[in-house]
């Protein structure tokens, strides 16, 4: 037999289908899995220099992988004026005033304020001049659809009450026409000619950040959700290359390249470009040969793509059914262009007409170009009919799932379903009419728009409800989906996404030995206490790159 690295005994084995296999170990050798085999036969691998890991009773599961989240942004926000821990408006402005003596020259900059916690949504200048005087500052929302400026910050950019609103944004103004302080979607755009960008060593220092937060939640790749420049971001694809380059870069990463709306089909060839650059670095770490594309905004600031309109605070029709970012037309053309050269369509796609559109447009892709390899994949989902739900199988195309968002909370329940039209919560994140209809599931987080914790997300797929909570499950207990498939779209589901799933996602012989430890099994212990399981342990390539603290 031969000699293992590591041997994984004594726990549960959820292999990335199924059911956890019991009374089973992992044999790892040269940072891939030799075998797994019945704990009785593991001997049979053991020498004196392997390593003997006793689970104690844990889950070993395939590393997570998240499917869409926004990490050189995330780590640069931990490192800037850091508002995601704020509990409410007080709190944010509390935060906001100690970062401001803490750094007492220049812009302000950071991000992650909630919706929720201001009223209408829409935070206000004056109380930003109230704690930081007339200095500029501009931070972004908790979901980057969104930035909250002072008055400095809004006079520097020329904004002012004859400033109209662009066509895929919205100002919120005072009564006289003043913008109030919160720029939504491409109103953000207006500060890009004043508003510092961020500079290459803290990019790096942000990824580098990211990075050693993601490890420690398990997570060994990742599918970065905007290469680019965009949504009061930086440009990051230079941190990534440094980061191949050094050798730091720990996780397996897809970087999908950003889709500027106020362009066309002539950014294919520069994607091309790009893609083929970036695979000459022959890098088993990062490949960028995926586009990103924003089909629409977000339901809570009304710019999420509806088929029917939103209603006023009255319950009454309004003449807004939200934004289509791209003529459909013109969307069936790029996606078609883009799935011939080869490409994988990673879309933003929240509202049911969103969801519409998008779908087409890969059946476009489809009719023109036949089958492909692309991987077509739809995030967020938020409002799906029940006709497009029966599509994603047909089209081959995934669903892309955040689930920590589906259930009741502030944001949804105020700024959200109350401008819905009635039994639009029935619709809410049908994860489990995806499922029933054959849809290929992948997970992800969306962080820093919220936690990057997979445990956490796979506790409301599985509750539909947040721990604690006396709420009703969101949309009805029959859009649950069960504990095996949730850690599959985080395992399996997402390495197929990001094109991994020959040797991640899984734990089999000959896939590499990315691995997450969790205690308690969320497999051993009651629904309600699934959040309550931990990281042990994350391993990339049969070593540890986290260990938690005993």
């Amino acid at each position: 037999m031969t000699e293992a690295d590591t041997v994984l005994t004594g726990g549960a084995i959820f292999t990335g289908s199924g059911h956890p296999l019991d009374g089973f170990a992992v044999i790892i050798r040269d940072g891939r899995i030799l075998d797994v085999v019945p704990e009785q036969q593991a001997h049979a691998h053991t020498g004196a220099s392997t390593r003997v890991v006793d689970l104690d009773g844990a889950l070993v599961a395939p590393g997570f992988q998240d499917a869409h989240v926004h990490p050189v942004g995330a780590g640069i926000e931990l490192l800037q004026c850091n508002l995601t821990e704020a509990e409410d408006a007080d709190d944010a402005l509390r935060r906001i005033g100690e970062y401001a003596t803490a750094n007492p020259d220049g812009w302000i900059l950071g991000g992650g304020w909630s919706m929720d916690h201001f009223a209408g949504g829409a935070p206000t200048r004056t109380a930003l001049d109230a704690v930081v005087g007339d200095r500029p500052v501009f931070l972004s929302s908790r979901d980057h659809h969104s930035i909250w400026a002072s008055t400095s910050a809004i006079r520097l950019a020329g904004v002012d009450e004859t400033t109209p609103d662009p066509v895929d944004g919205r100002i919120e103004r005072e009564s006289g026409g003043f913008p109030a302080g919160t720029f939504h979607e491409g109103a953000a755009d207006l500060f890009a000619a004043v508003r510092p960008v961020n500079d290459d060593d803290l990019s790096y220092a942000g990824l580098l950040k990211a990075q050693d937060e993601l490890l420690k939640l398990g997570i060994t790749g990742w599918q970065d959700a905007m290469i680019g420049s965009a949504a009061g971001l930086s440009e990051n694809l230079g941190a990534y290359l440094r980061a191949v380059d050094e050798g730091t870069l720990v996780a397996h990463v897809v970087g999908a390249q950003w889709w500027s709306r106020s362009e066309g089909a002539e950014q294919v060839a520069t994607m091309i470009a790009r893609r083929d650059e970036v695979a000459a670095l022959r890098s088993d770490r990062f490949q960028i040969g995926t586009v990103k594309i924003m089909v629409d905004g977000v339901a809570e600031n009304h710019t999420a793509a509806m088929k029917a309109p939103y209603r006023d605070a009255h319950g009454h029709d309004t003449d807004n059914a939200g934004l289509s970012f791209i003529d459909p037309g013109l969307l069936r053309g790029y996606v078609t262009a883009l799935d011939r050269e080869g490409f994988q369509v990673h879309f933003h796609a929240l509202g049911d007409r969103a969801v519409q559109e998008a779908l087409d447009a890969v059946e476009a892709a489809r009719e023109a170009n036949g089958p492909s390899d692309g991987r077509h994949h739809l995030a967020h989902l938020q409002v799906v009919s029940e006709d497009d739900a029966a599509r994603f199988a047909t089209l081959d195309a995934t669903a892309n799932l955040q689930a920590l968002w589906a259930c009741h909370e502030p944001q949804l329940d105020t700024l959200t379903l109350p401008f819905l039209q009635e039994g639009a919560v029935n619709r809410q994140y049908p994860f489990g009419d995806l499922a029933r209809n054959g849809a290929r599931l992948a997970a992800g987080s969306d962080w820093p728009v919220s936690s990057a914790n997979p445990v956490e997300a796979i506790h409301i797929a599985v509750n539909r409800v947040s721990p604690g909570s006396g709420d009703e499950p969101l949309g009805g207990a029959h859009q649950r989906i069960n504990l095996s498939t949730a850690f599959a779209a985080y395992t399996s589901g997402s390495a197929y996404v990001n094109h991994r799933d020959h040797d991640t996602g899984r734990i089999a012989a000959g896939y590499l030995a990315n691995l997450v430890v969790l205690d308690p099994n969320p497999f051993a212990v009651p629904a309600e206490d699934i959040h309550r399981s931990e990281v042990v342990s994350t391993w990339v390539e049969g070593e540890p790159v986290y260990t938690r603290a005993d």
